[in-house]
């Protein structure tokens, strides 16, 4: 191969190795003025990811609420229901924006809600549920310590 050919190859292989990084790892990102780390959505996005959220919440209170009633059915099924089953069709558009440690809580946080649903019903355990839900609680915490989502130019 001529010198020209290396050169185009090489320049090619270095926005390939680029747009991987920014859409697998970076995502579209900025700080903050509170110093968390501001990913930057579209309002569609942004509802999306918020929407998810909320049903986090909704399904710790459900949680709760079942383990406070003895009612290891309830802890079930509000744990599964917000699994890996409840992660749906994502945009690609928005994985992209998303950065690497920020999709890595997502999916630990839909693995755990799935053990705690499957350990609750292998084991019948409240107090073994209540532990497994103390522990997820810290991925929420360190999302919400850590990211805020914001909307793209500001608006």
């Amino acid at each position: 191969m001529n010198k020209k050919c290396i050169a185009i190859i090489l320049t090619l292989l270095l926005i390939i190795a680029g747009g991987a990084y920014k859409f697998i790892f970076q995502g579209s990102v900025t700080e903050s003025s509170d110093g968390r780390i501001s990913i930057l959505l579209n309002p569609e996005e942004r509802d999306l990811v918020l929407a998810e959220m909320r049903m986090f919440l909704s399904s710790v209170q459900q949680i709760n609420s079942g383990i406070a009633e003895d009612d290891l059915k309830v802890v079930s099924k509000a744990a599964r229901a917000v699994g890996k089953a409840a992660q749906g069709e994502v945009p690609g558009s928005l994985v992209g924006k998303l950065p690497l440690a920020f999709k890595k809580l997502g999916f630990d946080t839909h693995t755990k809600f799935d053990q705690l649903a499957m350990d609750t019903d292998d084991l019948g355990d409240a107090k073994h549920a209540l532990s497994q839900l103390s522990s997820l609680m810290q991925n929420c915490v360190a999302c919400h310590e850590t990211y805020r989502i914001d909307l793209e130019g500001g608006e």
